[in-house]
């Protein structure tokens, strides 16, 4: 157990470089204890201050294993100051070494995939200081299952300002980003190609000229399909609940007459995906969405990056509010709520990679019940043998 203890205590390396918002007349904690703490409780399920400090409180033991603790346990009023004092973007920054030795253990490969999503945090209004929700704009890597950053808006529409921050604060070079159509601007076009890597942008009305242009092409052109034009496709057909799914991806090289093209930065090919549902009954309903590409990619790749930019949804948004019940979280205070936030989609990328078979909810629960599970998920080291001698979570397992 005292390895184990070894490895989680490994995490305070990432945090040696943040400074201390803390005053120093009133420092009774380290910096490195009071987020260590915080990450290990989030990741069980923990959704503030108070339950980081109550949890912290019960593994009191432990914890002393490899933090310093001073003082103790810091309370809860400890936790919720230098989570509201650190600066995001800092505080993220600590977390790079410890997501790229994430993707080294996984051996999932070079990050190709980066979707860019916004989430609000419904509950985290406060009408009092005239505050709306939180709203998040997140990169995921989406093969991987990793958080990549975030970064907090006002409001949805600042997802347009939000976005070239965010794609500054992560590493894009080499992968293709998929964004929805409230990121179809020419400025962001232009931030992925300058930061080396690649773009499949939605657009719909809100690009009113783009959006003709485009149904323009694929209406003609589809009649004979794409005879005429240098073209790559791709076709799925998926069953499920009597329902049947049938999906077809085109991509075209840019013709050189096609307007506008000199308006967005690398522009290379548009795409088109369409989706045909027969429901059991028998009737059928389609729809088409359109984008732009700065690269020609394969029938396969383009329906890739149309298909997983969801994984954003399914795979992290949906697992936050299931989950980790963030919808419903009250918390106000804008830096606090983006720092908790950000610790989640840690937690989820940390949870994600570990291979027992088993749901994240699963997860969450099995690293509550055993110190020796929780520190595999944080550090990924898996020694199986001692894995599986934890009596509590095996007896539950085989109940």
């Amino acid at each position: 157990m005292a390895s184990r203890n070894q490895d989680v205590g490994e995490l305070s390396r990432h945090f040696e470089s943040l400074t201390d918002p803390r005053d120093t007349r009133n420092r009774h904690h380290l910096l490195v204890d009071v987020l260590v703490i915080a990450v290990c409780a989030v990741t069980v399920g923990c959704d503030g201050p108070t339950a980081i400090a109550r949890w912290a409180r019960m593994k009191e033991e432990w914890l002393a294993g490899f933090l310093e603790l001073p003082h103790g346990i810091p309370s809860r009023d400890c936790f919720r100051r230098v989570l509201s004092a650190l600066k995001p973007s800092a505080f993220q920054k600590c977390f790079e070494s410890l997501i790229a030795d994430c993707v080294a253990r996984h051996g999932a490969g070079p990050i190709r995939l980066i979707a860019v999503d916004g989430k609000t945090m419904r509950r985290s209004h406060d009408r009092a200081a005239g505050l709306g929700p939180l709203h998040l704009v997140s990169a995921w890597a989406t093969e991987q299952g990793l958080a990549l950053g975030q970064v907090a808006t006002a409001d949805k529409s600042n997802e347009i300002t939000a976005i070239p921050e965010l794609l500054d604060q992560i590493d894009v070079s080499g992968a293709v980003v998929t964004i929805d159509a409230m990121g179809c601007q020419t400025a962001i076009a232009e931030k992925i190609v300058s930061s080396g890597g690649d773009y499949v942008l939605a657009v719909k009305e809100n690009q009113p000229k783009l959006f003709a242009a485009l149904h323009d092409f694929f209406t003609t052109h589809l009649e004979d399909d794409l005879a005429e034009v240098p073209h790559r496709s791709h076709e799925t057909r998926d069953e499920a609940h009597g329902r049947v799914d049938e999906r077809f991806y085109h991509t075209a090289k840019l013709p050189a007459d096609f307007p506008l093209r000199r308006q967005w930065p690398g522009l290379k090919a548009i795409g088109c995906a369409t989706r045909i549902t027969t429901r059991p009954d028998g009737t059928e309903t389609d729809e088409t969405r359109y984008y732009i590409a700065s690269k020609y990619l394969s029938g396969r790749r383009f329906a890739d990056a149309v298909r997983k930019h969801w994984g954003i949804e399914n795979s992290l948004h949906w697992v936050l509010d299931m989950n980790f019940r963030e919808d419903e979280n009250r918390t106000r205070e804008r830096i606090l709520g983006d720092n908790l936030s950000w610790l989640r989609r840690f937690a989820i990328s940390k949870l994600k990679q570990h291979p027992e078979k088993d749901s994240l909810r699963g997860k969450m629960q099995s690293a509550g019940w055993s110190d020796d599970f929780l520190a595999e998920v944080l550090m990924l080291h898996f020694r199986r043998t001692a894995y599986r001698s934890v009596v509590l979570w095996a007896g539950l397992r085989d109940c």
